[in-house]
């Protein structure tokens, strides 16, 4: 009669493959991460790194609409083409972005945005049914000259 192996947690040798600091060291980590966000939340503690208020001076109301994965097509408020683009880019993102708000709250996707430019140079995507705001000028220049283009900006 043979007896089976048990398995070993531990080598023989005693020489643990993970050190024990380390295992402790990434438990500790999501814990303290919890512990500030708990006590900012408890104390009604002021964000940081918020854009600056700013005075409106353009808007625009606009229509992404989604066609796949990459192409996107632009609607102005009245319901005129802007654009059709086949690889949309950066525009793209802010579409899915969008649509992802918009099916989690269940809203038509397809329902205008704002396009807001501030008096300090901010450019932002702003939908008015929902909590969904890009600040587009933080994505770097040409990622905000996508949406000045579309828009004819100067």
């Amino acid at each position: 009669m043979t007896m089976q192996p048990s398995p070993n947690f531990k080598r023989t040798d005693n020489n643990d493959m993970i050190p024990i600091g380390l295992v402790r060291a990434m438990f500790a980590l999501p814990v303290a991460a919890l512990l500030l966000v708990s006590y900012a939340s408890l104390t009604d503690r002021p964000q940081v790194a918020v854009p600056q208020a700013a005075p409106v001076v353009e808007s625009w109301t606009i229509s992404l609409v989604g066609n796949d994965a990459q192409s996107v097509t632009v609607l102005d408020a009245e319901g005129n083409l802007i654009a059709d683009m086949a690889h949309g880019g950066f525009v793209t993102v802010i579409q899915n972005g969008l649509m992802t708000m918009r099916r989690r709250h269940g809203i038509d996707p397809t329902l205008p945005i704002d396009i807001v430019r501030f008096e300090n140079g901010r450019l932002a995507a702003i939908d008015p049914l929902t909590d969904y705001r890009v600040e587009l000028t933080q994505f770097g220049r040409d990622n905000q000259a996508a949406f000045e283009r579309l828009l004819m900006i100067e």
